[in-house]
């Protein structure tokens, strides 16, 4: 690094300790750590042979206002590079709270002694002493408690600059209690109304320049900056102002990006960020995409799960009020008698060249509970379980074409119903679905049917070559008229496997299958979601004699053999036998539905609901019903509620939770109201 001596430059020297200016002891305070959620490890990139953590210091070393510069990183053992590295430049490091960063501020401050104290994030490399100091000098003139350089905003978003006194920063550390104003140190000193606040903009408005390193593009115009400028280091925003309108170019990866958006989005946002960067989507589950329940705010990841609770990564409590895991816990999240188990193939292995004597256990705990199967296959999930039914009923039945009625996930056998026609599923759960990647040859053999109309199926029956039958056993509606009845004399007198996919219906309204409460037995069965409470276990059960075409083709999958997914599976039957769950959970769910009528219709709001009592839901059939199922996830959030217009129900959805969600959602009902009467929607989502 280029010394303050050597670049010719006056002020300061490149230690951690400047050459002091007056009585009263300034300390710059740096905040930086290698744990950046959106763009990792971001103070260590180099750009012209500098990191950014050291183009920094470089830059803020030359303030003439400062005594002594310090950096405050969190204890986290990922910062010791950091730590070894602001060393070697001759700056002090401060280590404390990751993040409760007001602590972590007053720690470091108290530990330089300082009267004065200069905020310097570690995202603004290109911060600028002759502002820094400036912001210095206004505080001291005006005497006040806390100054920065807006008021309003006009400096590039990079240059932030906020000094404050230690006296200020004292009471704020023993007054501020909420987690915004201890992660983000300032907060309660402009907002709660104690201090002198005053404010230092600049003549000209250029806030939406960006020159802060919060993103991958961000880098790649500080690069471009650096690199245009370089070997020099001191100069000047105003000379990156001038190149910005001499050379647009260098500056437009991150133009799209809002400022201080870092403040304005939790933790697990800024993950979904950086995953949409790595991973196609941004995840692995099409129905846990932030994007499905609200853009830009939905907190998209969890720390721990408990009961209905869930923890975001900031570590806000949330009640689930919504799809608990895409209803793969009926017991709740964190079962203690399953998680034991689980541990326990933890601590003596899960995998090895032998076979897990679990999954024998548990084949014969559901044919027991199915007496119409006699084998069964596993696997981990639910879009396996589907390929394998389809596989083996093929093979039973010698004839490749499915009717189909329902969702029966992702793979080619399913998605080629769209191929002929990009609507064919649109009534069966998810509308819109691409069969790109699909080959055209599999087009017409798997072949939709409306749910509760015969004539339908007897018709595809009658104009194909029909092997299979794969449909739900209900989802939205019940049979009706004798349906499943007679989908089942169909199926027998034309010699058609009947498969029924029950991996979400399965142990909501029964200990089993759901065709068990309509007296329906398929020739195969498959069950997924709650049969491990959260843990990775899905079977196909079947009769003998259709089972045994499994044999005559390949299905073999190495993961299928791990013991966790069987041992979950074997306790979660054990604890639902001993507590029979879908009896609560089948009556909550009825309570619920009956109290999204009443509430709807106090408000004069028109409401269907609909689903098995255990996986309730509801719509609004107006012209802004999408808006309004938005606008419900946006204000329950505020109210720490994850809930859109879907609860899968669990033991946990006590009395008392269920009490507490409705008394959160009648004012947004009630919004909805007046929306309806007049009200502008968009005026209200964020």
């Amino acid at each position: 690094m280029n010394s303050e001596a050597d670049s010719g430059t006056e002020g300061g020297n490149v230690t951690g300790v400047l050459q002091p200016l007056a009585e009263t002891k300034v300390v710059a305070i740096v905040q930086a750590r290698m744990g950046s959620t959106r763009l990792p490890g971001k103070v260590l990139k180099k750009s012209a042979g500098e990191t950014m953590i050291s183009i920094l210091l470089m830059r803020l070393s030359r303030c003439r206002e400062l005594r002594q510069i310090v950096v405050a990183t969190s204890t986290d053992e990922k910062n010791l590079p950091l730590v070894e590295h602001v060393k070697s430049l001759g700056y002090e490091v401060v280590q404390g709270s990751e993040n409760d960063v007001l602590d972590r501020y007053y720690h470091a401050a108290s530990h330089a002694s300082a009267d004065i104290v200069v905020r310097i994030t570690g995202d603004c490399p290109l911060i600028d002493p002759e502002v820094v100091d400036s912001v210095v000098r206004h505080l001291k003139e005006t005497s006040a408690d806390y100054s920065h350089n807006g008021g309003p905003t006009s400096y590039p978003d990079g240059l932030d600059t906020e000094v404050f006194t230690f006296s200020a920063l004292k009471r704020a550390w023993l007054e501020a209690k909420d987690c915004f104003s201890r992660e983000h140190v300032t907060p309660y000193l402009y907002k709660s109304g104690k201090f002198k606040v005053t404010g230092l903009p600049y003549h000209e408005d250029f806030s939406k320049e960006r020159w802060t390193i919060d993103e991958p593009e961000d880098f790649e115009v500080i690069n471009n900056i650096v690199s245009f400028f370089a070997p020099r280091f001191d100069f000047s925003w105003l000379e990156v102002l001038a190149l910005r309108k001499s050379s647009p170019e260098l500056f437009a990866a991150n133009q799209h990006f809002l400022r201080n958006e870092g403040a304005l989005i939790g933790t697990g946002q800024k993950l979904w960020k950086r995953a949409r960067r790595v991973i196609p989507g941004g995840n692995m589950l099409l129905s846990k995409r932030a994007e499905m329940f609200l853009p830009d705010q939905w907190p998209a990841y969890f720390s721990k799960a408990k009961g209905c609770m869930v923890w975001d990564l900031d570590g806000k409590p949330l009640t689930d009020m919504s799809i608990m895991g895409i209803g793969t816990n009926i017991l709740g999240y964190g079962h203690p008698e399953i998680d034991a188990a689980v541990g326990q193939v933890v601590a003596t292995g899960n995998m090895s060249t032998l076979n897990c004597p679990e999954e024998v256990y548990l084949a014969e705990k559901l044919i027991e509970l199915h007496p119409w199967a006699e084998m069964v296959r596993f696997a981990r999930s639910g879009g396996e379980a589907n390929a394998i039914a389809i596989r083996i009923a093929r093979a039973a039945a010698g004839r490749d074409k499915v009717a189909i009625c329902g969702y029966h996930g992702w793979h080619d056998w399913y998605l080629s119903a769209n191929l002929g026609k990009n609507g064919n599923l649109d009534g069966h759960l998810l509308p819109g679905l691409e069969p790109k990647g699909v080959p055209r040859n599999l087009a017409g053999l798997t072949i939709p049917f409306t749910y509760n109309n015969l004539g339908e199926l007897q018709e595809l029956i009658a104009s194909h070559s029909i092997g299979v039958i794969m449909m739900e056993v209900s989802r939205s509606t019940g049979p009706e008229n004798g349906f499943l009845q007679a989908v089942r004399t169909l199926a027998t007198k034309h010699n058609i496997v009947l498969v029924f996919d029950e991996c979400t219906s399965g142990f909501r309204e029964t200990f089993g299958g759901l065709h068990k409460k309509y007296g329906v037995e398929p020739d195969i069965a498959m069950f997924g979601k709650a049969l491990g409470n959260g843990y990775g276990i899905t079977a196909v059960i079947g009769r003998r004699s259709v089972m045994q075409s499994a044999q005559s083709t390949f299905i073999s999958s190495t993961f299928w053999t791990e013991r966790i997914g069987p041992v979950a599976g074997l306790k979660t039957l054990e604890v639902m036998e001993r507590e029979k769950p879908w009896e609560f959970i089948s009556s909550m769910g009825a309570r619920i539905g009956e109290r999204w009528s009443a509430l709807a219709g106090e408000l004069g709001l028109p409401l269907q609901v609909g689903g098995l009592p255990a996986l309730i839901s509801f719509s609004i059939p107006v012209d802004n019903w999408l808006k309004y199922k938005t606008l419900i996830s946006q204000e329950m959030l505020k109210k720490q509620y994850l809930a859109a217009n879907s609860v899968y129900v669990c033991t946990s959805h006590t009395a008392e939770v269920v009490e507490g969600y409705f008394e959160a959602l009648y004012p947004v009902f009630n919004m909805i109201a007046e929306c309806e009467s007049g009200g502008a929607i968009d005026a209200l989502l964020q």
